[in-house]
């Protein structure tokens, strides 16, 4: 299915791009998400006229992912959790816990889904998290898992 991005999209495009994707990830994502237009001849003059407008607001979601970036980039935060005595973790570290972490130490707002670990947290120690904040800015934290208490 042939689509036109509305905004610049990690591995997919950039805004203004007519490309063919599956129609599910066209109708169930990207235009679900208002990140996409069908591609037809009215659309298409239609992006051409407002490219430079979502140009301006793309640079300004860059502007303020920098910002984000300045902050959190290579920051380290502690977390505690239960765990076994082969400092194994009860479950896992998930995304959603690292961004209520983000959130009440560096009142930032940062979605779930752009949270990427690179392995997954399911023992104590460092670990190295990516966070997607725009399709050109990538911030690396550090989440360091610590024992609250140790059951036998």
């Amino acid at each position: 299915m042939k689509i036109i991005l509305l905004e610049n999209l990690k591995r997919v495009g950039a805004i203004g791009e007519v490309i063919d994707v599956k129609k599910g990830y066209a109708r169930n994502f990207l235009i679900a998400n208002k990140k996409a237009l069908y591609a037809s001849k009215e659309n298409i003059t239609k992006v051409e006229k407002i490219k430079t407008e979502l140009s301006k607001k793309d640079n300004e979601k860059k502007q303020d992912a920098k910002k984000i970036l300045e902050r959190i980039n290579r920051k380290e935060y502690k977390i505690e959790k239960l765990c076994t005595e082969n400092n194994e973790l009860y479950g896992s570290v998930k995304p959603t816990e690292i961004s209520k972490l983000i959130k009440e130490i560096d009142n930032q707002e940062i979605k779930p889904s752009m949270i990427q670990p690179i392995k997954d947290i399911k023992s104590i120690g460092k670990f190295k998290v990516k966070i997607s904040l725009h399709s050109e800015v990538d911030a690396e934290i550090i989440i360091n898992v610590a024992s609250s208490e140790t059951i036998r």
